[in-house]
């Protein structure tokens, strides 16, 4: 059995032999989550990946790319494998270990902060287009989605009368998992004129039936996904908590594309006005 430190030293020669190949600067390019991934596409960088996370999803054709792994579960044989120049990745990505071990390779590893949030957007953009030294290309996509949030502004500053809603991730065996406060979740739900019907904590936390029903929400946002985190219509009804809610009981229920809403890259926008329209119609 190789003991760690072993291992450890063996990957760390794998990562200077990595940088030391004759390659192109930044011509190879690994890009972890999905936001970012939508970023490079948007700034016509494509062409420069050689790998992508799992999260990375959209457009559809970088899913030809070869795959890293799961983001927060990356390992540096993964990343390595492809002999990138440059890894681009988002905050989130992990396990710590991993991220360390590439933070002091050769290999330019460039991690992008999160903000949900419109200015956290188009830093987003113009930290990307820096990482890729295409800075004419970043101010023009940034000027472009900055327009798309004005438009959406407009239409959020025309709502009389907010909705509150409970975003749900998971609901396995009938548990719910909702969004607290700073979160994705909470960030689109405030971009798209909706209170966040829970309140009081940080982060995504297990509710108790009771605290579901006080917080009554007026809608349910879920992501459109199948499994056991899923809950269909009937589910819902059914549900001792949801289905008493004023949401339960008008199905006032929305299911987006989970990168779509979450993922907080040039889409936003639209995201956002996608889920206040859905909101409007009632389901």
């Amino acid at each position: 059995m190789i003991g760690c430190k072993t291992f450890r030293t063996a990957l760390a020669a794998l990562a200077l032999s990595a940088a030391a190949l004759p390659l192109q600067a930044s011509e190879r390019v690994v890009v972890i989550g999905g936001a970012l991934a939508e970023i490079v596409h948007a700034l016509g960088q494509v062409d420069r990946l050689v790998g992508r996370d799992t999260t990375s999803s959209y457009p559809p054709a970088i899913t030809e790319l070869p795959d890293v792994g799961y983001m927060r579960a990356l390992s540096p044989e993964g990343l390595l494998r492809l002999a990138p120049d440059l890894i681009i990745a988002d905050e989130g990505a992990g396990p710590p270990e991993t991220i360390d071990l590439m933070l002091r390779a050769e290999v330019p590893f460039i991690r992008i902060d999160a903000a949900y949030d419109e200015a956290g957007v188009l830093a987003r953009i113009h930290d990307v287009a820096a990482a890729l030294e295409v800075e004419d290309g970043g101010e023009a996509l940034a000027t472009d989605v900055a327009a798309r949030f004005d438009a959406l502004t407009e239409a959020r500053d025309a709502i009389d009368t907010p909705l509150s809603a409970m975003f749900i991730l998971s609901a396995q065996g009938g548990r719910i998992m909702a969004s607290g406060a700073n979160t994705a979740a909470s960030g689109i739900l405030a971009l798209a004129g909706v209170e966040n019907a829970v309140t009081g904590f940080e982060g995504y936390r297990l509710l108790t039936d009771e605290a579901v029903a006080a917080a009554a929400p007026d809608a349910i946002i879920m992501m459109d996904r199948d499994g056991d985190h899923a809950l269909s219509d009937t589910q819902i009804i059914a549900h001792p908590a949801l289905g008493i809610t004023p949401a339960g009981q008008a199905m006032r229920v929305v299911r987006m594309d989970g990168l779509f809403l979450l993922g907080f890259g040039p889409r936003t926008p639209d995201a956002a006005l996608a889920l206040m329209d859905a909101l409007k119609g009632g389901n």
